[in-house]
Order: C-alpha cells, then structure tokens, then sequence
C-alpha cells in the first residue's frame, strides 16, 4: 500500500465517522527497515494498514496506537534495536477522533445558517435522517416536530434540539408526553434549542444553537475504548497487543503471543530455554 492509499483510506474512515491513528517514521538510524516519512493507520481493533517498519516495529506501534486512542494524546514511541534487526525507529502516533456528527431537520433560515455554521466549526452534518447522528436539531417550524424528534429520541442522541418559540415548544412536550413517551424522554428535549439569547433573528438563533451544542460537545461523557490485554513476548521481551497479535502458539494448554514470527519460530524451536510468559 503506498502513501496515497494510507490518505485516501484516512479520508475513508473520517468520512465515516471512524476513529483512527496514524503512525509516521519522524526518524530512523540504520540499519532498520523503515524509511523516514513512512505511514500507517492503525484502527481500535489493532488493524494495520500501511508501512511503518518491520514485524518488530509494528507490536509496538500497536500497542501505542490504542493507548493514544484511549487517552487522546499524541505520542512518540521508539523501537530500539528489535528482536530480528538493529537500528532504531522513531514513530509519531497522533490519535484522529471523528467530530461529532449532527442531523438537522428543516429548511428554515435557521437551519440552513446552523448547517453553514456547524460545518464551519468542523462539525459533520447531514440533512437526510437522525440514525446515527450524536446531536438532533428539528428546525422544521412545526412540520412533524413529534415524529421526528420521537425518532431522534429513540435514536440514542445524546443532544436533541427543538427551533421553536417557548409556547410551541411547550405545546409540543405535551404532546409527546400525550403519545405515550415517558418523563425522562421529554426532559432530554432542549426545547427551545440553544442559549436565551432573549428576542432573536433565525440567523442569531442558530448561533445561539451551536454554541450550546459546542458547551455540550466539551461536557459530554467520551467514550473509551475497550481496554486491551497485553503479554510479553516470552522471546524478547516485548509487550504485545494480545487481541492484535497475528503470532501465537499454544504451549502447554496456554496462548503465548509474539512480536514476529521470528520470536515464534525461536520459541517453538526451543520453548523449554524461555519463562513461557502468556497471553492472559
């Protein structure tokens, strides 16, 4: 895969809303098999794709790529005279964290200036359905507000905004609790959306919106990822991912992972020399 796929596919995976982080050699001193501007992305599940280095080099990255995910952070790591090879490789890990996607229904002159606004910040918008959107904003000025903020409701996103006047939108609360939604379904509902900006235009109100949603945005729980096992390869002593380790045997009723399949063929060949650390 050269470096123009590794882009394309990271474009891929933002464009779905896909989180991800991407590997760069910063640094490599000979002999090493990893060329300085080298890339790879690596996703939650511990997949590679790309070219950061050898089989020695991509355990590591690995595992450094998924802690980066967990806590947000950029790292370095450095992989210093691996267990096949000697040299050194230096490898940027900057995690990418998709922005948070909202749905905006309605084209009234609200809506069409919160979705010129909200991209402008970096959001993602659509405009055709609230499956899967983090934040809901109805701006419809009364066209089938119930349905769709029912939908949005049930959707499971965690902002859920109504564009309406303080007696519409009571109006419309009380209609939602008339078809049968419980109490702490309605009380999610920001009706009216946005900060009380007092007597506004639709242009002041989406941006009253959107600076509430961005207040939401920063307070909101994050998500972690699943934490990942890791085991030590037995071989040379590095830590493996164990739910990304492609090279693993069975030894004695227990999984034992590794870096390569150079520590594995070493292994196999003589598992009595080794401690036989395994894979939890």
């Amino acid at each position: 895969m050269t470096l123009t796929d590794v882009i394309v596919e990271a474009g891929r995976l933002a464009a779905e809303g896909k989180p991800y982080a991407l590997a760069t050699v910063v640094n490599v001193v000979r002999p090493a098999s990893a060329r300085r501007g080298d890339r790879a992305l690596v996703t939650p599940d511990g997949r590679v794709t790309g070219w950061i280095g050898g089989a020695c080099s991509e355990p590591t990255v690995v595992r450094e790529a998924l802690r980066a995910l967990a806590d947000r952070e950029p790292r370095l790591a450095r992989m210093e005279g691996g267990c096949a090879s000697e040299g050194v490789v230096e490898v940027l890990i900057e995690p990418v964290v998709p922005a948070p996607l909202l749905a905006i229904v309605g084209e009234s002159p609200a809506a069409r200036t919160l979705k010129e606004l909200a991209r402008t910040v970096g959001w993602r918008v659509r405009e055709d359905g609230v499956e899967g959107a983090d934040a809901v904003v109805v701006a419809t000025m009364g066209h089938g507000d119930e349905e769709l903020l029912t939908a949005a409701l049930r959707s499971g996103a965690g902002y859920v905004g109504l564009v309406a006047s303080a007696r519409r939108a009571a109006s419309v609360l009380a209609e939602l609790r008339a078809r049968g939604l419980d109490e702490e379904a309605v009380l999610r509902v920001r009706a009216p959306a946005g900060l009380d900006l007092g007597p506004s235009s639709q242009e002041e109100i989406a941006v009253a919106i959107l600076a509430e949603l961005v207040a939401w945005r920063h307070t909101r729980p994050v998500e972690s990822p699943v934490p990942q096992q890791e085991a030590v390869d037995p071989v040379c002593g590095m830590t493996v991912v164990v739910e990304a380790a492609v090279e693993r045997v069975v030894h004695d009723g227990a999984t034992v992972v590794f870096c390569s399949a150079h520590c594995r063929a070493q292994f196999e060949a003589e598992p009595e020399r080794y401690s036989g650390l395994r894979a939890p």
